[in-house]
């Protein structure tokens, strides 16, 4: 498209101590909207500068209501001419976007709309209870931090359905970031015609550093449940190089499990993680849960990293349609898709960072996302008035 536009960002960010990707994703699409020539306003809640003294409680009722802090004060001031909503749990209420007119789009970043916990995953393995009708399993079960109480507002706000979200019914586009996103959205009701497939982009590969890894597998992720390294590591053959990236409430029990040709690196940035990946002979991606569109699957191939993933997730998915590794189920004997991998791997270094440069570089995003822009302005009719 021509001509720059007034772009809004509305983003309640994560604490600092839950590492997110979708923070730095929402950063790293300021930058690149700015660096395209766009006016950009970051919109911005931060659970870091909230949180203490009745925080919880707060966020709790702001949840469970739908009603609390709300940007339409800074956005009416600024009249963009398009907002973006990326998250608003938990720091912003969610009626507000009732009462905005002008051109609205939201990026579907994870299923919280769906799912209290956000990955529709329940005891090592996928889950659709509520999704499937079962309004208040995810009570029930505590889904949402292991905890009834914790999960209470969550399953409040979502006791009508997906069909009752304030947000999937007012925005004008939904962005999902994959395949698999866009199918289980489709089947929670939303109407095709307004999903819109724009994966996440990364910055291009840094300078290589090739030492530390050389020959070895990696993990690289959180040790959480839903990843599935755990069960990774109590199948992996001894004698087989791996390294683990990532920290978590996990990493105890992953260290117990592990043989000893497991290295535990711990927690990297991003930045350090990215100039050690082409090192490493592949990326194992073990999830358990649907997943979304992971950042570290594009990483790896910025890196010509092919990845190895197990079944189910939508990176699975995304191997089976790019060609970017390979798919194994859990019953298969690792040892030998192993083997298998590290036979073809290097030849598909090229190909992955192929796949890179035409599905998720930044220009590519950029493109899609001015498109999408342009044709909700056009659909709402030009510059928004105030609300």
């Amino acid at each position: 498209m021509s001509g720059s536009l007034r772009i809004a960002l509305v983003h309640s960010f994560y604490g600092s101590g839950q590492p997110s990707g979708e923070n730095q994703a929402v950063l790293e699409q300021e930058r690149a909207l700015r660096a395209a020539g766009h006016e950009v306003l970051l919109a911005a809640a931060h659970t870091d500068q909230l949180a203490g003294g009745a925080y919880p409680l707060k966020a709790a009722a702001r949840v469970a209501t739908g009603r609390g802090a709300t940007p339409l004060a800074r956005l009416r001031e600024w009249r963009p001419d398009v907002v973006h909503v990326h998250n608003l749990f938990p720091n912003y209420g969610r009626s507000w976007v009732r009462e905005w007119r002008g051109p609205l789009v939201a990026t579907l970043h994870n299923y919280r709309p769906l799912c209290a916990a956000a990955t529709l995953y329940r005891e090592g393995a996928a889950c659709t209870r509520c999704l499937d009708g079962e309004r208040w399993a995810g009570l029930k079960e505590g889904c949402y931090r292991g905890s009834r109480l914790a999960t209470l507002p969550l399953a409040w706000a979502g006791r009508g359905g997906p069909g009752a979200d304030a947000l999937l019914g007012r925005a004008d586009r939904l962005v999902v970031l994959s395949e698999l996103s866009r199918r289980t959205y489709e089947k929670a009701g939303v109407a095709p015609e307004r999903l819109a497939l724009v994966p996440n982009f990364v910055t291009d590969a840094p300078a290589v550093n090739s030492t530390g890894g050389k020959g070895r597998w990696v993990f690289a992720g959180r040790l959480g449940a839903e990843k599935g390294v755990l069960e990774l590591l109590r199948r992996w053959p001894d004698g087989e190089p791996l390294d683990v990236v990532g920290d978590g409430e996990l990493a105890q029990a992953c260290r117990a499990a592990a043989p000893s040709s497991v290295r535990f690196v711990g927690a990297l940035g991003r930045e350090e993680l990215r100039r050690r990946m082409p090192s490493w002979r592949g990326l194992v991606f073990p999830s358990r849960c649907l997943e979304n569109a992971p950042l570290v699957y594009a990483e790896a191939l910025a890196a010509g990293l092919p990845v190895l993933a197990f079944t189910g997730s939508s990176v699975a998915e995304a191997l089976r349609t790019e060609g970017t590794g390979a798919v194994t189920g859990w019953d298969t004997p690792l040892a030998a898709e192993l083997r298998e991998a590290a036979a073809r791997f290097p030849g598909l270094r090229a190909h992955c960072a192929r796949v890179f440069a035409e599905h998720y570089r930044e220009p590519v995003w950029l493109g899609r996302t001015q498109e999408l822009y342009a044709s909700v302005v056009r659909e709402r009719g030009a510059v928004p008035c105030p609300a």
